[in-house]
């Protein structure tokens, strides 16, 4: 596998990731460290990571076919297939192991240790070892041994007793956030305690759980809550706090707007040419706008029925109005700021079809990083990892 090299751009160069995870998190946070620069070499169940069958599977001119969701979030990894439960290639998973600056897995705490693969006995023997487990609910305490996918976590942490629309079914987030917020508050950890390696100190274990992220990213909501003593609830696009601040209907599609202070109220006024509404003693200020939202929405809709949506965007634009229109996901990859931003990229899959991907969507030094390179097929590294490894102990770095 080729991979792109830029180490102004790839800070964690030289570091070793040995990943133990399927589905999500566990490889979206890997995917992180690997963007970064990070050897990141994956270690995949007989059958591999189960991912690997989710559609859209692309075909190849030869008919074998490869999953673009599996190829998003593994990018740039070594794939190595072990069946942990032979004392054989347990071996083989410890060896690499003790090898890699970094081990992050996403089973259910204990399993690791049964597989001798556990936090304590890898850090007694490699006190530098940076260990991160992924769960559902954490390694410690009374759920520690339930099991969860992003759906169920949203609807434990209280995500989805937030999404939706007032007095309609539940709903969750689109997008599989509690998975991607573990993944990204991980890699974080994971960053913070590979610094404190380098600067001296010893590794230790990351304890990173689905729930601890989902309530970390709701500070707004649990803090509603302690302040008030009431619970948050649905309100579809708008905002408890802030108004206007959601979508409204124009003549002929939606748009959102998001006029969170004084001074945009005055500017939408202006724009929509109601003037009145800055003497309506209903929305006097931005804690009055809130509590008469719904009133607020219809004046609003009112006068966004005179044109289209597209037309409001320009001239909310024009005054320095925050607002959007409800894009698909073809439309915004489509839009002349993620071509200039230079994040769709072309990427061939191992079966040979080329597709495109989202790359690397941070700037460091006025570019993102590189594409590290395709994603892997599985056990497609075999090889060259046991001779890495056999190269590796038989010459130690000093």
């Amino acid at each position: 596998m080729t991979r792109t090299i830029d180490p102004q751009r790839q800070p964690l160069l030289g570091l070793r990731v040995v990943e133990f995870c399927t589905i999500a998190a566990g490889p979206f946070c890997a995917m992180q460290l690997g963007d970064l620069g990070a050897e990141v070499i994956k270690i995949e169940p007989p059958g591999g990571d189960p991912m690997r069958a989710w559609p859209p599977l692309t075909e190849s001119p030869d008919g074998s076919r490869y999953s673009e969701n599996f190829a998003s979030l593994n990018r740039g990894k070594r794939s190595l297939v072990l069946d942990l439960k032979e004392q054989g290639q347990q071996r083989l998973a410890r060896r690499l192991c003790l090898s890699a600056d970094v081990v992050l897995e996403n089973n259910r705490p204990g399993v690791m240790e049964r597989l001798g693969l556990g936090p304590a006995g890898l850090l007694a023997e490699k006190p530098s070892l940076v260990y991160a487990s992924i769960s559902a609910f954490g390694q410690e305490g009374p759920r520690a041994q339930q099991g969860g996918f992003d759906v169920v976590l949203q609807a434990f942490s209280g995500i989805m007793s937030v999404t939706g629309s007032a007095g309609g079914e539940p709903v969750k987030c689109g997008v599989p956030l509690s998975d991607m917020a573990t993944g990204l508050y991980a890699a974080f950890a994971i960053v913070a305690k590979l610094l404190a390696v380098r600067a001296g100190g010893p590794g230790g274990h990351i304890d990173a759980s689905m729930l601890g992220a989902s309530l970390g990213i709701a500070a707004l909501q649990t803090s509603e809550y302690f302040g008030s003593g009431r619970d948050p609830l649905p309100l579809g696009s708008a905002h408890p706090r802030n108004a206007p601040y959601q979508a409204f209907r124009a003549a002929d599609d939606w748009l959102v707007l998001a006029a969170g202070n004084d001074r945009l109220w005055q500017a939408v006024t202006g724009v929509i040419d109601r003037p009145d509404l800055l003497a309506d003693p209903r929305f006097a200020s931005i804690g009055e706008r809130a509590a008469n939202q719904a009133a607020l929405k219809i004046e609003m809709e009112r006068a966004l029925a005179a044109a289209p949506a597209a037309t409001w965007i320009e001239r909310f634009n024009a005054v320095g109005v925050p607002c959007a229109p409800i894009n698909s996901y073809s439309a915004v990859l489509a839009d002349p700021q993620v071509a200039a931003r230079n994040w769709v990229l072309p990427m061939t899959l191992p079966n040979g079809a080329d597709i495109r991907t989202v790359g690397p969507t941070l700037g460091l030094d006025g570019a993102p990083p590189p594409l590290s390179g395709p994603p892997p097929a599985l056990d497609g590294d075999r090889e060259a990892v046991a001779a890495l490894l056999d190269r590796e102990e038989a010459e130690p770095v000093p």
